[in-house]
């Protein structure tokens, strides 16, 4: 058995579409953590312009690069309070009821606000992994890859494994571009 340095490592994200950035940072989590928990943010948004992909559908293009049983994706829905440590709590409720337990380590990108999520959260010892940004891409760009068929610009930042998505996942953000309106509950 292969002794990690870390028992639970979680990512919080939209990841509203999935992109080589995303992937390191899961595989960083993977490699360093026994089980890799996925909090997808902004779970119960969908078919709009921002959020174009359902909670389920993001799972499954996840799970589809990330098949472990040891990587876990979980909805977590806004509660429209910002990036604050009343933010962090929540994730850490979310987290617990999932797990049973709290992470020991959150692995972020480029949001240096994160940093702040769990600052005055008495007995709460987490370790952040800040990923630096080697791969210069944001999932707001790869939706606007998908608006301009520019499939080219997005196969580069894309696992090879969704390539054959392409033409179902461009129809879906299509579709989504002008909508700000939420098909969520």
């Amino acid at each position: 058995m292969e002794i990690r340095p870390y028992r639970l490592g979680i990512l919080v994200g939209r990841f509203q579409t999935l992109h080589l950035g995303h992937e390191e940072m899961i595989r960083t989590a993977e490699m360093l953590c026994d089980e890799v928990g996925i909090f997808l943010g902004s779970s119960q948004e969908s078919r709009t312009a921002k959020n174009p992909f359902t909670c389920e559908e993001r799972t499954r293009i996840i799970k589809h690069i990330f098949p472990s049983e040891r990587i876990c994706v979980y909805p977590l829905p806004d509660i429209f309070i910002g990036n604050t440590a009343k933010w962090g709590e929540y994730v850490l409720e979310n987290v617990k009821k999932q797990f049973g337990m709290l992470p020991d380590l959150l692995v972020t990108g480029k949001e240096a606000r994160r940093l702040s999520w769990f600052d005055g959260i008495q007995g709460v010892n987490i370790a952040e992994l800040y990923i630096p940004k080697t791969i210069d891409i944001s999932a707001s760009e790869m939706r606007e890859y998908f608006l301009t068929d520019d499939r080219a610009a997005w196969e580069q930042y894309t696992d090879p494994l969704l390539h054959p998505m392409y033409d179902k996942l461009r129809e879906i953000v299509v579709s989504c571009k002008d909508n700000t309106e939420s098909d969520s509950i």
